[in-house]
């Protein structure tokens, strides 16, 4: 399933549902054709077995509602913690003469007033001259994780989206490290929908692509990956508790103007579109202010 939290144009009344090629069945339009009491919450409905209780109705939802319709929020309204790791991808460390990822994850924590959905302005300071994007596979955890092996930890992946990792370099050098870089409101695009893990046969075969204005920057496979997400999921699990709405980015591809001698930083008025086979593509444009 794809589940998304939306509103519908127009009404700014705060609502999810499943998403199906171009239409939506609504939690209201789920209640009514299925005959579910699923919760008013997103994150209930997720993580307390109503999604899976749906799954099992799948074949009796309609999708009246159109997608065009349609504003798409950053899928989890309240994430106990964004994870994103560094350096993840070869492509994107040796540019930087790192072989930190090469003994392990190595994470930073975004705040989740970083969120913002699909569509959704990344609104950057005018004291900012180079921002960068940088398109995650980003792993949903269903479940409290602590101390699991790697083969466990496949079962505490509740599904898969979309995190543009948008990073302010001038200030991650001059702060010599990445909170605050990394920390703006709206420097976590994400989305468009979550992608249950049951529709993604392997994560390695994912395809990671960043256009801006139409221009292709990245262009990598998830295979290529230093740290896979269960392996990820298991050392981290070792040294904190993962919780249910965590997100778990994944890291960047080489690709971003950061790896780039001849690429410019964003610019007031530029659309960063990010895509990952199979989770959809998640856009955005970017507003520079006072």
């Amino acid at each position: 399933m794809k589940i998304a939290r939306l509103y519908i144009r127009g009404t700014k009344k705060e609502t999810y549902g499943i998403v199906k090629d171009e239409g939506v069945s609504t939690r209201e339009e789920i209640r009514t054709s299925a005959g579910i009491p699923i919760p008013p919450d997103i994150s209930d409905f997720m993580f307390r077995g109503w999604a899976d209780e749906v799954r099992s109705h799948e074949s009796e939802l309609g999708y009246a509602t159109d997608l065009a319709e349609c504003e798409l929020l950053a899928p989890i309204p309240r994430p106990p913690k964004i994870l994103c790791a560094a350096f993840n991808y070869a492509s994107h460390a040796a540019k930087h003469n790192t072989a930190a990822a090469q003994r392990g994850p190595v994470v930073i924590i975004k705040p989740a007033t970083a969120l913002c959905g699909a569509g959704a302005d990344i609104v950057c300071p005018s004291f900012v001259h180079e921002l960068d994007y940088e398109t995650e596979l980003a792993v949903v955890i269903g479940k409290r994780t602590k101390c699991v092996g790697v083969k466990e930890a496949a079962d505490s992946i509740f599904g898969y989206t979309i995190l543009n990792d948008v990073s302010a370099r001038d200030i991650q050098f001059s702060d010599g490290q990445f909170t605050r870089a990394k920390g703006f409101d709206t420097f976590a695009p994400c989305g468009p929908w979550i992608t249950t893990r049951d529709e993604i046969e392997s994560w390695g075969s994912l395809a990671i692509r960043t256009k801006v204005n139409g221009e292709l920057r990245q262009d990598s496979l998830a295979s290529t990956m230093t740290v896979g997400p269960e392996r990820m999921i298991s050392e981290l699990s070792h040294s904190m508790t993962l919780e249910c709405g965590d997100i778990l980015s994944t890291g960047t591809p080489g690709g971003t103007v950061l790896d780039c001698e001849d690429c410019e930083y964003l610019g007031n008025g530029d659309v960063v579109s990010s895509e990952i086979s199979d989770l959809g593509c998640l856009t955005n444009r970017v507003t520079f202010v006072r």
